[in-house]
């Protein structure tokens, strides 16, 4: 049975206190958004519409850069859950199988869960995520009989009797794709706060002879985000997922409560992560290499055997290769580093591509901008670079060739030479004295 997804993500979020729409507010180094299209994307659906309102393009720009083939949809005026989900009526409408409603601002939903949903769906026209809360608070509950969901009542429309209830309502659906865009059509706003709810379908279909189920979670998958109180315990409740998965699956995490990963980091089994080791999105370790100590990395791929850090940044387009060393306060930037190569310490490698088993020595720097563009430096096999070299790109540095320490090198240097541009040094003997006592007269007399 197909799947679409229609997700919720036009609210304004004015308890955050932001002037950034909600659902772009990050958890692991990614847009709240991105979370709940990661998990909707694992039933591949046939298509994926996000419903944006405040921070419409803004919004629109996130969906699309995580899934080009999300259609977007505005809702212009926010008159409740119902109102934003008949906005993707007309795009849907000849959908067939399963639509699932999810939200932007809750990022915990699973894979498993929604698969669950989907699975439910075969018995009942309508199937809903609930979840037993500790406290429930102002959720909507979930008025059930056995196994089949009878009405969702808003806490603000529920009776006593209602609200002691503690099975409440995620507000995750998933539903046919016909019956659902037909029983939204028919909600009304008769409640409290004169908005279409969602919820309402329920009862609607109940009255057409249509039924409803439940599926059930722990609560923590449930978990939405309405203020930064609420992202900041996101944040902590997936390094928490992450890190015990990253264990689990054979990556040693000497200090793990200091690691933060982000939404889409891959590392391998046997890879060693030492303390305060931060990671941005795009970041793949393979197995048997070590991150050592506080070291940022995005937008990067380290190969087995490679050693990074301490107090290494990594940044977008940075390929390290397998045995490949990058020491301490080195940055790589859009930089391909074959096997072997050594960049020891305090170096900028950036738009450069550098040959096996290279020496890059310290202070060396790829000067890759000129104001307005950006060149590269290639330098070959089994080079070595000496310390505090300007490499003034575009440039090349053949195999087996050498610059000398303090060398600003301009042009290409042949395979197998050596290469050395800097000052003739000019010693003048007993010249520092006389300069410091002179020094020491100008400033005496200065103080008088």
């Amino acid at each position: 049975m197909s799947v679409s997804l229609v997700i919720l993500a036009a609210g304004m979020g004015t308890r955050m206190n932001s002037d950034m729409p909600k659902v772009l507010h990050h958890v692991a180094a990614s847009p709240l958004l991105h979370h709940a299209m990661l998990a909707g994307q694992s039933l591949s659906p046939d298509r994926t519409v996000v419903v944006v309102g405040h921070g419409a393009e803004q919004v629109g720009k996130a969906a699309k850069a995580f899934d080009e083939g999300a259609v977007i949809v505005v809702q212009d005026e926010q008159k409740g859950t119902a109102h934003a989900v008949a906005q993707a009526a007309p795009l849907l409408a000849d959908a067939s199988g399963d639509v699932i409603i999810l939200y932007g601002d809750t990022p915990f939903i699973r894979p498993e869960t929604l698969a669950a949903m989907h699975v439910a769906r075969k018995k009942h026209a309508i199937v809903v995520l609930g979840f037993h809360a500790a406290d429930p608070g102002r959720y909507g509950r979930l008025i059930a009989s056995g196994d089949t969901l009878e009405k969702i009542v808003e806490f603000k429309d529920a009776s006593d009797a209602e609200r002691a209830v503690t099975l409440c309502n995620s507000g995750v659906i998933c539903a046919d794709a016909k019956a659902l865009f037909d029983l939204v059509s028919a909600v009304e706003p008769n409640n409290a706060a004169s908005e279409y709810y969602l919820t309402d379908i329920v009862q609607i279909a109940r009255s057409r002879g249509l039924s409803s189920g439940i599926v059930l979670c722990p609560e923590a998958e449930t978990m939405g985000v309405n203020t930064r109180a609420q992202l900041a315990d996101a944040e902590r409740e997936f390094q928490k997922r992450a890190r015990a998965e990253a264990l689990e699956n054979g990556v040693t995490l000497t200090a793990p409560d200091t690691v933060f990963f982000a939404i889409d980091t891959v590392v391998g089994r046997d890879a060693i992560i030492g303390p305060n080791v931060v990671f941005g999105p795009g970041v793949t370790i393979e197995s048997g290499a070590e991150i050592r100590a506080f070291c940022h990395l995005e937008g990067c791929h380290i190969s087995r055997g490679a050693t990074v850090g301490p107090f290494a940044r990594l940044r977008p387009g940075a390929e390290l290769a397998e045995d490949v060393h990058v020491g301490n306060f080195v940055e790589i930037k859009n930089a391909i580093l074959d096997e072997g190569v050594k960049v020891g310490h305090l170096t900028y490698i950036g738009d450069a591509d550098i040959g096996e088993h290279t020496n890059i020595g310290a202070g060396t720097v790829t000067c890759n901008y000129d104001g307005v563009m950006k060149h590269r430096t290639t330098i070959g096999k089994r080079a070595f670079i000496g310390s505090d070299t300007m490499l003034v790109a575009p440039v090349k540095i053949g195999d087996g060739a050498l610059t000398a320490s303090g060398s600003v090198i301009t042009e290409d240097v042949p395979a197998e030479a050596v290469a050395i541009a800097r000052a003739e040094q000019i010693v003048k003997a007993g010249l520092a004295t006389k300069l410091l006592e002179r020094l020491r007269a100008i400033k005496a007399k200065k103080g008088k």
